[in-house]
């Protein structure tokens, strides 16, 4: 499938469309969120196909302060995915060591359930943890109402 590029530059109350890989393709929008639809309309009716057969993406020409607050959100989100496997990793071998819990979260700074969440993909509790919750559950009687 054909790619186009919408370059969108802020004109105004408006956004100035162009497609540099179709000499002549302009159009205008009011809002960056209708840029896309408003190029695949304009690159359509100038090449006279379906505005599904072609994709398009937009690239907004932003300012250096933008630029850095979305690189330094890329690398909040890297470090997010790193924590999070850090985290799941040593919840793990707590667990594994025989921490309870209740203790892993404590020492993780996250709570007991998030632990179990992290946790029960693989890596489950040992027998006797198991046995003595068994222990402590008090079974249940059916009553027969006649």
């Amino acid at each position: 499938m054909t790619k186009y590029t919408a370059v969108c530059v802020r004109s105004g109350n408006w956004w100035s469309i162009s497609v540099p890989e179709l000499r002549g393709v302009h159009s205008q929008a009011r809002r960056l969120d209708q840029v896309e639809a408003m190029a695949r309309e304009a690159i359509a009716l100038m090449l006279d196909v379906s505005p599904r057969s072609f994709e398009v993406e937009v690239r907004p020409e932003i300012s250096a302060e933008v630029a850095a607050a979305r690189q330094a959100r890329a690398r909040l989100v890297e470090a997010e995915r790193s924590a999070e496997k850090a985290t799941v990793d040593a919840a793990k071998t707590l667990l594994e060591q025989g921490y309870t819990v209740r203790d892993a979260g404590s020492l993780l700074g996250i709570s007991p359930q998030r632990v179990s969440q992290l946790t029960s993909s693989g890596c489950k509790p040992r027998k006797e943890n198991r046995k003595r919750s068994a222990e402590r559950t008090p079974s249940r009687k059916r009553r027969v109402v006649s």
